[in-house]
This record gives structure tokens, sequence and C-alpha cells, in this order.
């Protein structure tokens, strides 16, 4: 093995040291929502017991014991702070985390494998915010985040649009023009389908952008590359070939804030979920009561009723709080229009640029 194959292998084992710790860091805060103290000392004592037990001939048991209990120490003082605990689903680096660190910029980050994840941890007290796409600028309503919208008990307090820029990523000792092979989730590489062709690079489909990344810093499989945030090539040492790579300029996807408690802030926008009689007309008698009122709509959406797929539930958003009188007659009169109506909060409307 040449001198800077064997830095590079340094290099890399220190970068997943570095993220298991990060991992390691996200375990202990999550298990401090189940215990009253972060003071375990006799759990402690058996971690750093079985450290003397193991036999690392390059590894003094001394230095074994400092290392860990440092590691131990940093759990504690992370776990003082009583940082929020939020949940979005994939790997660190993911678009929804960047949409968290938007909306929570001093929360604990906590990646999930799926949408329902995040929504269960979330109404089991796991988690104390979870942050879900809805809508994407290209691609319309996230279905499955639309479902679980249905079903659940959480409440909307807040929302945030992220800019979709793919960049492409490579680790350090990659030649970028020996590039042949990019992976990432398959929307983002129909999104950069143009470049991809320009540039004679074959599209390899992955579970998910970052975690496409994360396995490019592991791995370094030959002559690759991977589609994923400017935050993923921070998170796992990659380098940033090009950046935008993207073939639609306009790409942005909205990202919600849920919590089990009611927004406190000021708030000037409301979401609901409601059905109507499959009759000619029930529709258009809905919405008009909001052109009465003249309370302007930002969104409308439909997908089909689990219970009845002939008809439809409608996901609507719109200017104003549930605490203002106007929307108050609108929901009341609704209420005896519709099949069912569910509010799911009012919230801070975002005032960033997507």
């Amino acid at each position: 093995m040449k001198l800077n194959e064997i830095s590079n292998k340094i290099n890399k084992i220190d970068r997943e040291l570095l993220v298991l710790l990060q991992e390691r860091m996200g375990l202990a805060l999550r298990s401090n929502k189940f215990q009253e103290s972060s003071d375990d000392t006799q759990s402690e004592e058996n971690v750093l017991e079985r450290v003397n037990r193991m036999n690392l001939d390059l590894i003094k048991s001394s230095f074994s014991r400092q290392l860990l209990k440092t590691i131990i120490n940093e759990s504690k003082r992370l776990q003082d702070e009583d940082r929020h605990l939020v949940a979005f689903q994939g790997e660190h680096g993911a678009y929804g985390e960047v949409a968290s660190r938007n909306l929570m910029p001093t929360g604990a980050y906590i990646p999930c494998l799926e949408f329902i994840d995040v929504f269960r941890g979330v109404e089991d007290g796991h988690f104390d915010l979870g942050v879900v796409p809805v809508e994407n600028s290209l691609e319309g309503a996230v279905t499955q985040v639309n479902d679980l919208l249905t079903t659940t008990d959480l409440k909307v307090i807040g929302e945030a649009k992220v800019v979709v820029n793919h960049c492409l990523l490579s680790t350090e000792a990659t030649d970028y023009r020996e590039i042949r092979v990019v992976y990432s989730h398959p929307q983002a590489l129909a999104q950069c389908r143009e470049f991809l062709m320009r540039n004679k690079l074959e599209p390899r489909p992955y579970y998910d952008t970052a975690g496409a990344a994360k396995m490019l810093a592991r791995e370094n499989p030959k002559a690759s590359a991977a589609i994923a945030s400017a935050l993923c090539g921070e998170l796992y040492d990659l380098e940033i070939i090009k950046e935008g790579i993207e073939d639609g300029p306009s790409n942005s996807t909205r990202f919600l804030l849920l919590s089990r408690e009611a927004s406190s802030e000021k708030r000037d926008k409301t979401s609901i979920i409601f059905a109507v009689a499959h009759e000619a007309g029930q529709l258009y008698n809905v919405l008009q009561l909001f052109a009465e009122a003249e309370i302007n709509l930002t969104r409308i959406s439909s997908m089909p009723l689990r219970s009845d797929p002939s008809n439809y539930s409608f996901f609507l958003d719109f200017e104003g709080s549930e605490e203002d009188s106007k929307v108050k007659e609108v929901l009341e009169r609704m209420g005896q229009m519709t099949i069912s109506l569910k509010n799911l909060g009012s919230y801070p409307a975002y005032k960033g640029e997507a």
C-alpha cells in the first residue's frame, strides 16, 4: 500500500468516526426522553468495564476508558442543554434536515427511515417536533405525507420552503475527469437528466440523496459521484464538483413543522383538510365561502378518500388565523356543509424566498 493510499484510508476512518459520534450523540439525546436524569452512574461503569475487557493490542485500556469517559461526558452535556429533538426523513444532509435547520436553528436533528417514523415519533413523545415535505414545485404533492396528515392529531406550527440546489459530489481522491457513474435518488437523477446526458454520466438509483453521499464517503466506489445537497458535502467531507446541476431553475420543496401542541407565535396562515358529498356544486359552495369572506387561498390539492376512492379529500391553505372572526365564521359554516373537516392548525407563514 502506497503512502497516499494509507493517508486516504486514515482520512476515511476519521470521517467515519465523526459520523458515528454524531449518531451516538443523537441516540443519547433520544434516550433522555425515557429517563428522569442523565446521571446513570451504574450504566456508565458497566460500559467502562466492558472496555477494560476488550483485548486491543494497539490501544491501552487507560486510553480507551478516558476516550469513552470524554464521550459520555459530552453526551451528558448535550442532554443537559435540553435541545428540541427535530425528526426528519432521510440521512443527515437530506433536504429535510436543511428545512429543519431553517425552522429550528438550535435543534438537534434526528434522521428517520420513513415519513411514518417522523409522525409516530412526535405523536409518542420520542421527538419534540417533526419536519416533513408536503409539496414540490415540480413534482406536486407528496402523497404519503398528505395521507398521514389526514389521520394524525399533530398540529402544523410552521413552514419553510427549501430551494432544491443539486450538487455533484465526489471524494477528494477522485479525479472528476474520471467520473462515469452518479448515484442519487431517482427523483434527483430525473431532475438532472440533461446534465447527466450532456456529460455522458451513467445514473445509478439510490434510496436517498443524502444516503448516496454517505455511501460515497464510506465506500468510495471507483469513478463515481453522487447528487445531493451542499450540506452533504460539508457533513461527509465531499468535494463539490459543480453546483446547480438540476435541469429546472425553479425547483423548491415546501416543508411543514409538526408538533403535539398548537403554535403560540403570531399566526397568519391556516391549513385544513375537508371532504364534501359527491354531488354537483358541493366543492364550489365551500370555496364560495372563502371568496365571500375575502380570504385568499394559497393552495388547494386533492387525493382519494381511503374509505371511498371515488370521493376526495381536499387540502386547503389560506391566509388568516383560526382566531380571526371571519375565519371562525367560514369554518363554522364549512362544518355544516362538509362530510368531514379537519383543522391542521394556524401558524406563521413563510416569509423567505423559495
